[in-house]
């Protein structure tokens, strides 16, 4: 390519959009923005429920795998990844969790100055425009709708009140002054259609002719030249191409992709990159150092009354009478996401912030994974104890020079003692919660992994046999300011000028809870600090 610009993004996912959005908003940068996927054009992505079938669509997921996993029996997991404008924003779950505050503040007690919860809790509020309206917490008039449940559940409201019944407070309010409790998850949705980072930031963004959006691009290597970005190789159908960047170079690629892409630049661990025939550029340690992830294994019950979307799913004229409701009203099953309600809670009550979050969802499966969904033949509904704070710690390593190769992912899941206890206490919380007698009138019997499994040593088999990731993966690009992180709290590439990656890989730790709002809120924040840069620099 010919052209010039002042901005390069790589990657157009929750962080990317949001960065190019931003950067082109004023009219005086021109900004290039690159997704190696399609346009976001799919009917299933704008569907609330619809992301059942984006979680297996190989043409808008990446559908990466783990390495063999050894404490995981050498299970390969499956780790689905957005490949379309909006990224894993227009995949997920939709699920709003912004962490707790003392995640921020941890951050900021790790180096990173100005992330702590005072500093960033602005660009929260700036991204969104919450459906309740403003307050200290909320705010009003941003680009991320973020919306009410579309209406009650009878299976959520009972789960919640059992568990009120089994200790846990209600919260209506996540977001809020606190995390611990049970209620009513919120989600990126408007008019109960997903509201991904390409409907909110890009689509009011793409007309703007300061700003070029290219689908089908897969960026290959950042051009590094006496120590600064100065572009961006990439792949599309008509072959490799360059664009050459003035300013700075954005690398929003994720946990995985984005180490992937400053490894195949040449900046990484020496040895590795010298294994594949890289040149090195800088020997960076860090980079594909430290990714950790949420993990998480589910328990299910049988239940008596076909209200759950197991029924949905294995009866033809119930999904057409859903389609139907949706299409004509916006309401039924379709309307939502299915996992309507959760809590937030401790494994051991000397903890200062909550490590397990329980999600309750509306269904149950056989099995779930790289090769599709398949929900049991009855109706069942899950709780998912999901652990939030692990202490294992993985890598992505290039899995072959090739740059349109997966990267290699491992995880560490279930490093020590406490990475154990902690689910298993999860585990031992959802059996407490559904004995309990809101429930009562719905359950048959736990079919997953059943009464039989009981002492410790069984669960903690049952978790190494049944676990997997919680697809919120983080932190393998490093926030800090020592040899352990990749950027600074600018974000910032160390040592290269030019060069900055914004996305979830940058948190320093992973947060507790669901990851595209933080994400987009590090977007948010990062926009503002480049202008910021920039007008200082003009």
């Amino acid at each position: 390519m010919s052209a010039e610009y002042d901005y390069i993004v790589t990657g157009a996912g929750s962080a990317g959009c949001v960065m190019a959005a931003r950067l082109s908003e004023s009219g005086k940068y021109s900004v290039l923005l690159l997704e190696a996927g399609p346009p976001d054009t799919n009917p299933w992505i704008h569907i609330p429920l619809g992301f059942a079938r984006t979680y297996v669509n190989p043409k808008i997921n990446w559908m990466f795998e783990t390495v063999p996993q050894p404490q995981m029996g050498g299970r390969k997991l499956y780790l689905p990844r957005g490949k379309t404008l909006g990224g894993s924003s227009s995949i997920n779950g939709m699920v709003y969790i912004r962490g707790n505050h003392g995640d921020y503040d941890e951050w900021r007690q790790r180096g990173c100055e100005g992330w702590d919860w005072d500093s960033v809790l602005p660009y929260f509020k700036k991204a969104e425009n919450q459906t309740r309206g403003s307050d200290d917490f909320h705010g009003v008039g941003g680009p991320l709708h973020v919306s009410d449940q579309p209406s009650k559940f009878e299976l959520a409201d009972a789960a919640l009140e059992a568990c009120v019944e089994a200790g846990i407070p209600r919260n209506p309010d996540f977001n809020g002054a606190q995390q611990d409790g049970c209620g009513y998850y919120q989600t990126t949705t408007l008019n109960r259609r997903r509201w991904s980072t390409a409907k909110a930031y890009l689509n009011p963004a793409k007309t703007r002719p300061n700003l070029t959006i290219q689908t089908g691009a897969h960026a290959t290597k950042v051009v590094i030249e006496n120590g600064k970005a100065t572009g961006v190789e990439f792949q599309t159908a008509q072959g490799r191409q360059i664009a050459r960047c003035r300013g700075e170079v954005v690398v929003s690629g994720g946990a995985f992709g984005s180490p992937q892409l400053l490894q195949l630049s040449g900046l990484g661990p020496a040895e590795h990159l010298q294994d594949m025939g890289i040149p090195v550029v800088r020997d960076m340690p860090a980079v594909g150092a430290n990714l950790h992830d949420h993990f998480n294994t589910n328990l299910s019950w049988r239940i008596s009354k076909p209200i759950t979307l197991n029924d949905l799913e294995r009866s033809w004229p119930k999904k057409i009478a859903a389609a139907a409701q949706y299409a004509l009203f916006r309401s039924g099953p379709m309307a939502s996401n299915g996992i309507h309600a959760g809590a937030f809670v401790r494994s051991d009550s000397r903890l200062e912030r909550p490590d397990i979050q329980i999600n309750i969802f509306e269904w149950s499966t056989l099995r779930r994974g790289k090769d599709g969904v398949v929900p049991h033949p009855f109706p069942g509904f899950t709780l998912m104890p999901v652990h939030l704070r692990p202490e294992g710690r993985g890598t992505v390593r290039l899995g072959s020079p090739d740059p349109l190769a997966p990267p290699a992912v491992q995880f560490d899941y279930l490093r020590t003692e406490y990475d154990m206890r902690a689910i298993l206490a999860g585990i031992r919380l959802c059996r407490h919660i559904a004995g309990q007698p809101a429930l009562h009138a719905y359950t048959v019997n736990e079919i997953i992994p059943g009464n039989h499994v009981v002492s410790d040593e069984d669960l903690a088999q049952f978790v190494r046999e049944t676990g997997v990731s919680n697809q919120h993966p983080t932190s393998s690009c490093a926030m800090g300011t020592g040899t352990n992180s990749v950027v600074d709290p600018r974000l910032r590439v160390h040592g290269i000028a030019g060069l900055r990656v914004v996305d979830a890989s940058i948190m320093p730790v992973v947060v507790g809870g669901n990851t595209n709002a933080p994400t987009i809120m590090i977007a948010e924040k990062a926009a503002a600090t480049m202008l910021e840069d920039a007008q200082a620099a003009a």
